[in-house]
């Protein structure tokens, strides 16, 4: 799974990196530490406009009576994506692009968890493959707007520390992936294997990583 991960530039700095045409949302303080619930940025599609905005990290679908199970769905195994009723919708007509300066993995030692801080070579934004749902809150009339991230198999480079990791998008494959009239499974889970070998890096970082009252540039500091 993908359980935390890092958004720490503007939303004008990814929306300029991704080909945003808009920006529509409150700026987000920079998050070292994103945990399931957190408010992110996603760059998603709407009549052929490219939009930047923020929405809430756990999916809910449309059609769920309350929000308590948002944090159940922070991630969509890639296997499962045509099967399971709360991303099936989604997948069809509701992609999106979840920026990630970066994303943390822990391994055992002992009995400490031990984060590891995961990257691109070049320090790039990764593109995470991402769903999104609007969602009413009956209590209020208020419309939420929410999203998951996809999981695929790990690579090479990833298997020693974890055995799922979030799906990267290649820049060829983002038009592709937001255009909202695209329904061709096939083509879309193509996009979705695990990214090369050579475009990541990482080292471990301090354990404060595993609080997430815990915050800040210096949790990406190596341990």
């Amino acid at each position: 799974m993908c359980g935390r991960f890092v958004q720490s530039a503007s939303a004008d700095d990814y929306a300029r990196y991704f080909g945003a045409d808009a920006v529509k949302t409150e700026s987000l303080e920079s998050n070292y530490n994103v945990a399931p619930t957190d408010g992110v940025y996603a760059v998603a599609e709407h009549d052929q406009e490219r939009w930047l905005g923020s929405f809430r990290w756990g999916l809910i679908p449309h059609w769920s009576k309350d929000h308590r199970q948002a944090a159940r769905f922070i991630n969509a195994r890639v296997e499962t994506l045509t099967e399971k009723p709360a991303f099936r919708e989604s997948f069809r007509t509701r992609r999106c692009i979840i920026p990630a300066d970066g994303f943390y993995e822990w391994t055992r030692r002992g009995d400490l968890k031990i984060p590891h801080y995961i990257f691109t070579g070049s320090h790039a934004p990764m593109a995470l493959a991402g769903l999104w749902a609007s969602w009413k809150d009956p209590r209020t009339d208020e419309w939420l707007r929410t999203c998951s991230i996809i999981t695929t198999e790990p690579n090479d480079f990833m298997r020693p520390i974890h055995d799922r990791m979030p799906a990267m998008l290649a820049e060829p494959a983002w038009d592709a992936w937001l255009d909202r009239s695209n329904h061709d499974v096939e083509e879309l889970k193509s996009f979705l294997g695990p990214p090369p070998e050579d475009l990541l890096e990482t080292y471990e970082v301090s354990t404060e990583v595993n609080n997430v009252r815990n915050n800040g540039a210096h949790l990406l500091q190596p341990a």
